[in-house]
């Protein structure tokens, strides 16, 4: 239950992701607090994961506009109050406790409410305090995170560069003392993994990065990073490929797989982070396979779900479903029913009346 159900209601009411990363990866109770606030929002929570090394958590959530602001809101207050970037050391660059929130279009939703959602966001995240730098097509320059993380919170501590200055400063001249500041954007789908690398020196696989790497002529859309996770893990090429659905993951993890054997090491894992993108699965099998059409049209998930976000359903089955399942149903959802039976011409949308 929760959104995913309330949106098919809806019909047509246009469905976001969000994908916030917190600098935080050694607390599990700080990962059930924020999944718990933001399912409270009104968000549908579809995944967590932390990390030690990287001393970071992500979610990942999906629902309508408002429920998507309304849980990254709340997630920003939990970051906020329990994060404290003084005592924080990672492997990842990070700039802030919330330090990173996309907005992401799902199915027919339109990239442009995607941008006006982060920019409410935005706006509600600088109200805690905490100054706000817009990036990816939010950016009126489009500028990326990458170059707004570089030299981490520390590097902004003495104050904003001209180059750096916030969207949304909260009437500051430098990041919160100690919830940093957060990056809001809206962007298309993106695939995060993350490749276990053994045999390679960290030097080595910085190079092999660097070649990967869009800025370095690699793979449009590529940003990487090489890690070193300490002596009882292996080192990592941490990486992000933007625009996942236009791109071939495939053929990334190829050309990364024969630079490590070519530095006479392997990989001996992938990781993804988060949902794992339709685009993985098709591309990679279309490759391997040699299958003929792999068209990501042809998908069933992506056709049954634009099936039902194309046409009203059936408001009476759909009660009566309510009504028989009793208290397996959320009372928000059976109320939202009851009103339903009440108004058999309407098409409501249940996700913005309850």
């Amino acid at each position: 239950m929760g959104s995913t159900f309330e949106w098919y209601l809806g019909g047509m009411t246009p469905l976001l992701e969000t994908v916030p990363n917190f600098s935080e990866g050694r607390d599990p109770g700080f990962v059930r607090e924020v999944c718990a606030e933001m399912a409270r929002a009104g968000a549908e929570v579809l995944d967590a994961s932390a990390d030690r090394e990287h001393h970071r958590s992500v979610v990942t959530a999906i629902g309508t506009a408002a429920q998507i602001e309304d849980a990254v809101v709340a997630a920003a207050e939990v970051a906020v109050a329990r994060i404290d970037l003084r005592r924080h050391r990672g492997v990842h660059p990070r700039i802030g406790a919330l330090d990173v929130a996309p907005v992401v279009p799902l199915l027919d939703a339109r990239m442009d409410e995607a941008i006006a959602s982060a920019a409410r966001i935005a706006e509600r995240i600088e109200a805690l305090g905490v100054p706000v730098f817009l990036y990816g097509r939010s950016s009126a320059d489009g500028r990326g995170l990458a170059g707004l993380r570089r030299g981490g919170v520390e590097g902004l501590r003495h104050g904003f560069p001209p180059d750096r200055y916030p969207d949304h400063a909260a009437g500051r001249t430098d990041p919160h003392p100690t919830a940093g500041a957060t990056c809001v954007g809206a962007r298309p789908l993106l695939l995060a993994w993350n490749l276990q690398v053994e045999g390679v020196a960290l030097d080595d696989l910085r190079a092999i990065a660097a070649a990967l790497r869009e800025r370095g002529g690699g793979f449009a859309g590529l940003r990487t990073l090489a890690l070193y996770l300490g002596p009882d893990r292996h080192s990592q090429l941490s990486m992000n490929l933007e625009d996942v659905d236009t791109r071939d993951p495939g053929a990334v993890f190829d050309a990364a797989e024969r630079a490590v054997h070519e530095a006479g090491g392997r990989i001996v894992a992938t990781e993804v982070i988060g949902m794992i993108p339709d685009a993985l699965v098709l591309r990679t099998a279309a490759r391997r396979l040699r299958l003929l059409e792999g068209d990501p049209r042809r998908l069933l998930s992506a056709r049954i779900a634009r099936h039902v976000a194309a046409r009203p359903p059936d408001l009476d089955a759909v009660v009566s479903w309510i009504r028989a399942a009793g208290a397996d149903v959320p009372p928000h959802v059976r109320e939202a029913a009851d009103r339903l039976a009440l108004q058999p011409t309407a098409t409501p949308i249940l996700g913005d009346s309850v």
